[in-house]
């Protein structure tokens, strides 16, 4: 069958893939608990791909072209791959460095308590805003704040949904982020009246979710015990000679990404700075892990190599602080990106032979106020991030395909690149199977079905921006290109 005999698909065969998959996903959470994501999930994924592929065929499209859908979405996904596997060799390395230990036993020391939950993050949100990458935000100093949360015996949960929160609110309203250039791209506004735009929408949120972390603060602080924040840094200072000297691979990778250095040699490089900072400051700490079967110059540098890509291990007197500080290396990244080729993979088939398009199409049906097109923006976006399981689509899909029916009904373009970004950037990170929300769980340890109902700001966003939308707060319009050519008809 040539491509000129290809059937469209019907709204039964664009529903069927996607429900099967909701169920899958849903028995695999039910069977399997946490420990969905380390197999059961890609299995799920998997099986609805081939449903699509079998759909797809169905309808004319041959292997080859299927096959090719497939490799080209994977390609997409493998910039954020090699990410991981940088982050991973950074985590291991600035743990043996004492990178962030320093940063940990420093938080406990100036952190209260009470404002815990909100001083993480408006850190996170600075940071974030400042470099403009979620991700490197929550990969150094969302992983320091995990630990000082843990030290202060503070919610894991609710302290991945601060960190989660801060750093997408920094990223949103960040001139240097990818997200944040994208939406303006393809809606075709321009970027800094599209960061203006959504900070009416943006800041309202962000001050309601650190209203929110406050409460809980004042809520959990008095259960947090002196005690057990000076034995942590009691053992930290121990295990580690401690300075704010080691903050320095923190410092080159916060400038580098200033510098708007790509993220993967930025990382990559405060990786390699931090394996050196673990030989030039925790000799001993180096030494002491080496084999007794290898000199002492090779055995630091195997014990250096192995933090690179299998991370590292430490033995103390407390096991929760052993397993917050063993952890890190390339190895420990392998099962995400094992979610994320699977999850690009049923996303691409479903991109390829139509099916993605024609569900989202049934979605515009009876929309007639600039509300209904907003909600509905920003449900396929959401969708869109289920599915396909890449941010980047979340915002290029919707967009492209929404560009005209906003410009028809009357509505600025600055309408939808701020729906892209509330839709499509913020609900990413929300869903474990996404490239965004497995990174986060592999980078703070925490399941985002755990902190989703913490990720304040990520939940607010959305559903302010569609309560503003049907309220009519601050929709621009314009005058749509059949009203203008009619008006010169008359004249």
């Amino acid at each position: 069958m040539t491509n000129n005999e290809l059937r469209t698909p019907s709204l039964l065969d664009a529903l069927i893939p996607i429900a099967a998959l909701v169920v899958m996903m849903g028995s695999a959470v039910y069977l399997f608990k946490d420990n969905s994501s380390y197999g059961p999930n890609q299995i799920a994924l998997l099986l609805a791909m081939g449903l699509a592929a079998i759909i797809g065929m169905k309808n004319g499209y041959s292997w080859r072209t299927i096959e090719k859908g497939i490799v080209d979405g994977i390609s997409m996904s493998l910039g954020a791959c090699l990410i991981l596997l940088a982050v991973g060799a950074l985590i291991g390395t600035w743990m043996l460095a004492g990178t962030v230990p320093t940063l940990i036993y420093f938080g406990l020391e100036l952190l209260n308590p009470s404002f815990f939950y909100a001083a993480a993050c408006l850190i996170c949100a600075v940071v974030a805003m400042s470099i403009g990458s979620s991700w490197t935000t929550a990969a150094t100093v969302g992983v320091a704040l995990m630990g000082v949360s843990a030290g202060m015996d503070m919610s894991a949960a609710i302290t991945a949904g601060a960190v989660v929160s801060g750093a997408y609110f920094g990223d949103k309203i960040s001139p240097l982020s990818e997200t944040t250039n994208l939406a303006p791209a393809v809606a075709g506004t321009d970027l800094f009246e599209h960061i203006r735009y959504m900070l009416w929408t943006t800041i309202p949120s962000f001050v309601l979710a650190l209203i929110l972390f406050t409460v809980l603060g004042f809520s959990e602080g008095g259960e947090a015990q002196a005690s057990r924040i000076v034995e942590m840094q009691t053992l930290l200072n121990e295990s580690f000679k401690l300075g704010w000297h080691l903050l320095v691979p923190l410092i080159v990778l916060l400038t580098l990404a200033v510098k708007k250095m790509p993220a993967f040699p930025a990382v990559f490089i405060g990786a390699l700075l931090g394996g050196i900072w673990a030989v030039v400051f925790q000799w001993d700490v180096v030494v002491s892990m080496a084999s007794s079967e290898d000199s002492t110059n090779i055995g630091a540098l195997k014990v250096v190599w192995t933090a690179l890509f299998d991370g590292v291990s430490f033995s103390t007197p407390d096991e929760n602080l052993n397993s917050l500080l063993s952890r890190g290396g390339m190895s420990s990244m392998l099962n995400t990106i094992w979610l994320i080729i699977c999850a690009m993979s049923f996303g691409a088939v479903l991109e390829r032979v139509g099916l993605l398009k024609r569900a989202v199409s049934a979605i515009l049906y009876g929309a007639k106020s600039a509300g209904d097109m907003v909600l509905r923006t920003i449900l396929t976006c959401f969708g869109t991030n289920l599915v396909t399981a890449d941010q980047y689509m979340a915002i290029v899909m919707p967009g492209r395909m929404y560009k005209e029916e906003f410009e028809k009904r009357g509505l600025d373009q600055l309408n939808l690149s701020r729906s892209l970004e509330d839709g499509g950037t913020l609900t990413s990170p929300l869903i474990p199977w996404n490239t965004c929300g497995a990174y986060m769980h592999s980078v703070l340890l925490v399941n985002p079905f755990d902190y989703i109902f913490y990720a304040f700001f990520n939940v607010i966003n959305p559903i302010l921006a569609v309560c503003y939308a049907y309220f009519g707060i601050k929709i621009l319009r314009i005058t749509p290109p059949d009203s203008v050519v009619s008006t010169q008809g008359n004249q």
